[in-house]
This record gives structure tokens, C-alpha cells and sequence, in this order.
């Protein structure tokens, strides 16, 4: 059986993240301080060792200035 966070779609969100947490000029470190997280929770969800809840979703969104459509479309 197929793990879902290694589905194609998934790897395309995660590549969206974190090209956002970039274009918002933040390195890791600074967008898990927003998040009030340690540096590798940032690191393993863009990595896709980790999955994402809706709510830090939306707290990234926020953080880099995305409407959170943008990562789901």
C-alpha cells in the first residue's frame, strides 16, 4: 500500500511550501519561530517526512503572504 505523503500531489504541495517560505525571503529557522516550532519541524515537512495540519497550514499561509488556496490548487 502506498504511503500518501509520497503521492505526487503531496510532493507538489510541499514544493509550493517551501518555494513560499523563499519568495517570503525566510529562512527555516525564522518561519518556525513564527509557528513557535523548532527549526526541523519546518525542515521535515518540507523534506516529506511529516504532514502538515489545516491549522499550521493556515499560519504558514499567513506568514508567507499566501491566500492558502495557492498551496491546494
Amino acid at each position: 500500500m502506498t504511503k500518501t505523503i509520497h503521492l505526487k500531489e503531496y510532493k507538489k504541495f510541499i514544493t509550493k511550501l517551501k518555494q513560499a517560505r523563499l519568495n517570503a525571503g525566510l529562512k527555516q529557522e525564522e518561519a518556525a519561530e513564527k509557528l513557535s516550532k523548532p527549526q526541523s519541524y519546518i525542515s521535515k515537512i518540507e523534506a516529506g517526512q511529516q504532514r502538515i495540519d489545516i491549522i499550521e497550514l493556515k499560519k504558514l499561509a499567513k506568514i508567507y503572504k499566501k491566500d492558502i488556496n495557492y498551496f491546494i490548487k
